[in-house]
C-alpha cells in the first residue's frame, strides 16, 4: 500500500505545477468569498456560503479553498496539492474498506462445511484490498478529481462517504459477531452489548457522515443507498447468529436494520423526489439545454456504458474532459448504440442480482458502480457528462473485477490473470502520467486537450483563450495570430455557446483592432436561438466588465442587442438580470434601467447578497435616502453569522453621509 502511496503521488506531481480551469474560476479565481482578508468567524463564514456552484453553497468545500487561500494564496500549486493529499487519504480508506468487505464473507457468514478460514484469508485480503486501492488511486478517469481544483468538492464528500461505509461494515460485523443479542455477559461499557454498540455504529456511520459530506458535495447523499447495496448483498438484513453453526436455522431478518433504512433512505428519497419531479417535468427546467429529459435518460444510457470501459480500457481521445460533442440519443436507434446499450445495461442489472449468492464481491462492485450513477445519470437536468462523477463508481468496478484477477497462484488459469491485471496497472499508470503531465502547464494542457476532442467546441475555446493569455494582448505576438483559428472553429461548431465569439471581441477589442460584424452577428443568432446558459451569462459578463474599466470600446448598439437577445426568452437568470444592470447603469449611465434589472434580479434571487448590496449602493449614489435604507434593512435578514458585516459597515458609513428628510 505504502509503495501504491509513493508511486501516485510521483504520478501526479508535475501536474501540480499547471494553473486553474474551467469552472475554476468562477468558483475560486474570481470568487471573492474564498479569498477572505482575515481569519474572522465572519469571514470564514461568508466563505463557506460564496459557492456559485450550488443553492446548496457547499460550504465545507468553499471553507478548504479559503484556508488554502489564507495560507499560500492564489498559487494553484497548493490548492492541487491538498486536492492530492485528500485522494492519497481516500486510497488509504479505500483500502481499509475493501480489506473488510473481502473479510466479510469468510468472518461473518457461516461456510458450507462450518470452518472459517480466517487466518489464512487476513492476509490475502490486505494484497487484494492494497491492490484495489493502488488502482482506483492511479486510475486516469480519476484524474480531475485531483488536478482539477474545483473537484475537490467530489473528493471531499467522498471522503465522508467512505469513512461512513468503513463504519457501517464494522458495525454490522459487530451485530453479527456476537451470540446472544439479549445476553447480558456479552454486554460491554455502560450496559450496552456488544450488538446494540454496533447498531448504533451503523446508525452513526451512515447519518453524520452524510451531513458532513453534504457540506462539500450533495453526491454524499447517496451513502445511505451505497450502505444499503453492502447490506443487500453480505449481511442480508441478518440478524445476530452463532457463527460456525451449521445447523442454525436461516437467520431471522433484522428489524431494526430495516427499519433504519426506511428512516434514512425511503423517507428522504420520497420527500425529494416528491419535491423534485413537479419541477423536472415543467418545460423550462430543460430550456437552457439541449436535451429533454427524455433525451437525456437514453443518452445517459450510452454515457454510463462508456464509463466502464473507460475506467478499464481508457483512451486519451476518450478522457478529453470536454465532452460537449457528445450527440445526444434522438431515439433507441438513434444513433443504434443507445438500444445496444440499454440492453447492456439490463444484462447487467441481472447479472448483479444472479451473482449475488455465487460471487457477492462482483455483485456489490457492479450494484455500487450503478448506484452511483443514480444520481447524476438519470433525471436531474445536469451536463451529461463529466469523468469525476466515477470517482466512487470506479472504486465498484474495481471491487467486482482485481479479486478475480488477484486469484491465488493455485486456481486455475492464475498466472494469464496476474499478467492481465499487471497490464491494466502499467496501462493506468502511463495513461494518468502523461495525462498529469500535460496539466502541469496551461498551455500544453489546452493543445492536449484540444488534440483529444477536436470536435469540441469547449477545447478548442479552451485552446484559443490560452493563446490569448500567452499574447499579453500584444498584437505582435505569435500567439495573437494562434489564438483566431482555434476560437472560430469553436464558433462554427455545432452546440458552441457564445464564448469563443465573446472571446474574439474581446481581444481585439483589448488591442485595438476591428471587430468583425459576423463575431457579433453570430453572438446575437446564438443567444436569440436558445435559453442563454451560464456559458452565455458568464459572456456577457466579461464584456461588460471590460466596457466598464474602459478596456473595451464595445459599440453600444450590438451589445444591447445581445441583451435583447437573451432576455428574449422567458424565465430570466437573476445573474442575466444582474449583468444587464451593471451594463446598464455603469456603461449606457441608465440609472433607473440598472435599478429596474438589479430589482429584478433580486425578485429572481432574493438570498443572494450580492445583488441587494449592489442595490443598496445603486440607491445611496442616488441619494435616495428611504429607500436605501428599506434595502438595508433586507440584506440584514442575510447576514448569517456575521458574514456580511464589512459589507454592512461600508454600507452604513456611505448612508450615514446621506441627507436625510
Amino acid at each position: 500500500m505504502l509503495v501504491f502511496l509513493a508511486i501516485t503521488a510521483a504520478v501526479y506531481w508535475p501536474g501540480l505545477r499547471g494553473s486553474y480551469l474551467f469552472d475554476d474560476y468562477p468558483n475560486i479565481v474570481d470568487n471573492p468569498g474564498v479569498q477572505p482578508p482575515d481569519t474572522s468567524l465572519s469571514s470564514l463564514i461568508n466563505a463557506a456560503l460564496s459557492s456559485p456552484a450550488s443553492d446548496f453553497k457547499r460550504p465545507l468545500a468553499s471553507l478548504s479553498f479559503a484556508i488554502n487561500y489564507r495560507v499560500s494564496g492564489l498559487d494553484p500549486f497548493w490548492m492541487k496539492a491538498t486536492n492530492l493529499f485528500i485522494h492519497l487519504l481516500n486510497g488509504l480508506l479505500v483500502f481499509l474498506l475493501a480489506r473488510a468487505l473481502l473479510l466479510v464473507r469468510k468472518e461473518d457468514v457461516p461456510v458450507a462445511n462450518g470452518i472459517s478460514s480466517v487466518e489464512s484469508d487476513v492476509a490475502r485480503a490486505g494484497i487484494v484490498g492494497a491492490l484495489v486501492a493502488g488502482g482506483w488511486m492511479l486510475l486516469p478517469i480519476n484524474l480531475t478529481g485531483v488536478l482539477y481544483v474545483v473537484q475537490r468538492m467530489e473528493s471531499m464528500a467522498n471522503l465522508f462517504v467512505l469513512i461512513g461505509l468503513l463504519g457501517y461494515v464494522s458495525g454490522r460485523r459487530q451485530m453479527l459477531a456476537v451470540t446472544s443479542v439479549t445476553s447480558f455477559a456479552g454486554k460491554g461499557n455502560f450496559g450496552f452489548s456488544p450488538n446494540f454498540r454496533g447498531f448504533i455504529l451503523c446508525l452513526v456511520s451512515i447519518t453524520i457522515p452524510t451531513v458532513f459530506g453534504l457540506l462539500s458535495k450533495e453526491t454524499a447523499v447517496m451513502l445511505p443507498l451505497y450502505a444499503l447495496l453492502i447490506e443487500w448483498v453480505l449481511f442480508q438484513f441478518r440478524e445476530s447468529i452463532e457463527t460456525g453453526d451449521v445447523d442454525a436455522k436461516t437467520p431471522r431478518c433484522d428489524l431494526r436494520i430495516v427499519g433504519l433504512y426506511l428512516l434514512v433512505l425511503v423517507v428522504p428519497m420520497l420527500l425529494g423526489l416528491a419535491w423534485l419531479v413537479p419541477g423536472l417535468l415543467k418545460s423550462e427546467t430543460w430550456a437552457s439545454r439541449n436535451f429533454t429529459l427524455g433525451t437525456r435518460l437514453l443518452s445517459e444510457a450510452r454515457i454510463v456504458v462508456d464509463y466502464i470501459a473507460w475506467t478499464f480500457l481508457p483512451t486519451p481521445n476518450a478522457l478529453s474532459f470536454y465532452h460537449d460533442d457528445f450527440r445526444i440519443s434522438a431515439g433507441l436507434t438513434t444513433p443504434w448504440s443507445t438500444l445496444c446499450s440499454i440492453v447492456f445495461l439490463i444484462i447487467f442489472i441481472a447479472m448483479s442480482i444472479s451473482l449475488r449468492s455465487r460471487r457477492p464481491l462482483v455483485a456489490l462492485g457492479m450494484a455500487l458502480f450503478l448506484g452511483c450513477q443514480l444520481l447524476t445519470g438519470t433525471i436531474l437536468p445536469l451536463e451529461l457528462i463529466y469523468e469525476h462523477r466515477n470517482y466512487f463508481a470506479s472504486f465498484g468496478l474495481l471491487m467486482a473485477v482485481v479479486p478475480i484477477l488477484a486469484t491465488p497462484c493455485k486456481q486455475p488459469f492464475a498466472l494469464p490473470r496476474h499478467v492481465f491485471l499487471g497490464g491494466l496497472f502499467l496501462c493506468w499508470t502511463a495513461l494518468t502520467a502523461l495525462t498529469s503531465y500535460a496539466w502541469g502547464d496551461p498551455l500544453r494542457l489546452a493543445e492536449d486537450l484540444a488534440s483529444r476532442a477536436p470536435n469540441s467546441p469547449r477545447s478548442q475555446y479552451e485552446l484559443g483563450r490560452t493563446y490569448i493569455i500567452y499574447s499579453h494582448y500584444d498584437p505582435a505576438s505569435p500567439f495573437t495570430l494562434l489564438a483566431y483559428a482555434p476560437l472560430e472553429k469553436s464558433a462554427a461548431l455545432p452546440g458552441s455557446s457564445i464564448l469563443p465569439e465573446q472571446a474574439l471581441i474581446f481581444m481585439n477589442a483589448r488591442m485595438n483592432l476591428p471587430l468583425k460584424d459576423s463575431w457579433w452577428t453570430s453572438l446575437i443568432a446564438k443567444l436569440k436561438a436558445h435559453t442563454p446558459g451560464v456559458q452565455d451569462e458568464s459572456s456577457l459578463g466579461a464584456l461588460t466588465q471590460c466596457a466598464r474599466e474602459g478596456h473595451c470600446d464595445l459599440p453600444r448598439y450590438r451589445m444591447i442587442d445581445s441583451f435583447m437577445a437573451a432576455l428574449a426568452h422567458p424565465h430570466h437568470s437573476a445573474r442575466l438580470l444582474a449583468i444587464y444592470g451593471d451594463y446598464a447603469w455603469n456603461v449606457l449611465g441608465d440609472k433607473e434601467l440598472g435599478l429596474r434589472m438589479t430589482r429584478e434580479a433580486i425578485g429572481t434571487s432574493p438570498n443572494e447578497a450580492a445583488y441587494q448590496i449592489t442595490l443598496v449602493r445603486m440607491l445611496v449614489a442616488q441619494g435616495r435616502a428611504d429607500e436605501a435604507d428599506q434595502a438595508f434593512q433586507q440584506l440584514e435578514r442575510l447576514n448569517i453569522g456575521g458574514r456580511l458585516n464589512s459589507n454592512l459597515e461600508t454600507l452604513r458609513e456611505q448612508m450615514a453621509r446621506l441627507p436625510q428628510d
